[in-house]
């Protein structure tokens, strides 16, 4: 006996076959229309803010976070916001971290109470002191999260002459009548004379050279307790006719040992 399909059976079989052909024609044009295309992440070496709003966030920097942080951004009593630490703390992050952190934490005593565009116009100020170029677009809070940080190209050290503030390296030696010769010492590097002492001798540089420098004031740092210790001193740089000397200002042993 002949069994009689159920009614709208076909209707369904029909609309199968037709959603099938749809799905085969849109496989065969690439798998259909494309979906949203996906944000390109850039970081603050694209020029994300101008060099106006950098000159902004420079005046707001210098009115609400100079009194704990310097005016070169090196640290003070707050942390270095410059370079290696800025590197350090925030490369691979996105600036709405940077911004969060500065906007929740600063100024000590009133955070929070600087308006978002002026938060926004100090974080330029960051990225230009960084070393990162400004832009033609100024730098918008609703782009924070979009833009990656990275390390930064280290700015070159400024040149050294007679009576630049410099640190050297080298091997400790003793001299005539409470003297101290700093030999084997490495080129001195100009630093600038309100810059954070090393937090321990590991961040040293501690390559040696074939300079020797007679050091002053070294009674005072008991320097003798460290002859024949390889040292790391900073001081200023007096260039005479016959030798080279440095006024001690930090002196701290590096190793034991002089040997490189």
């Amino acid at each position: 006996m002949h069994r009689m399909a159920p009614v709208g059976s076909s209707r369904v079989v029909r609309s199968v076959v037709m959603l099938a052909a749809i799905l085969v024609a849109a496989a065969a044009r690439g798998g259909g229309d494309p979906g949203p295309a996906q944000a390109t992440t850039r970081t603050v070496a694209d020029g994300v803010y101008t060099d106006v709003q950098a000159s902004r966030g420079a005046a707001a920097y210098e009115a609400s976070c100079s009194g704990c942080h310097r005016a070169d951004l090196s640290g003070g009593s707050g942390p270095s916001l410059k370079e290696q630490r800025f590197a350090q703390v925030y490369a691979g992050k996105d600036l709405g971290s940077l911004f969060t952190k500065i906007a929740t934490t600063m100024p000590r005593g009133v955070p929070a109470s600087l308006s978002d565009d002026v938060y926004v116009d100090i974080v330029a100020h960051l990225l230009k002191e960084n070393g990162f170029r400004a832009g033609t677009a100024e730098l918008s809070a609703g782009a924070l999260d979009g833009i990656r940080i990275v390390a930064g190209r280290p700015k070159p050290p400024p040149p050294v002459g007679d009576f630049s503030f410099v640190e050297v390296v080298g091997c400790l030696s003793a001299g005539p009548h409470h003297t101290w010769t700093l030999t084997r010492a490495s080129e001195p590097i100009a630093v600038h004379p309100a810059a954070t002492v090393f937090a321990s001798a590991a961040e040293a540089p501690r390559a040696l050279g074939t300079n020797t420098f007679h050091l002053v004031d070294g009674l005072a740092y008991a320097a003798d307790a460290h002859i024949g210790h390889k040292m790391y001193v900073r001081g200023l740089l007096i260039k005479l006719p016959y030798e080279q000397r440095i006024t001690i200002s930090a002196f701290e042993t590096l190793s034991p040992t002089c040997t490189d």
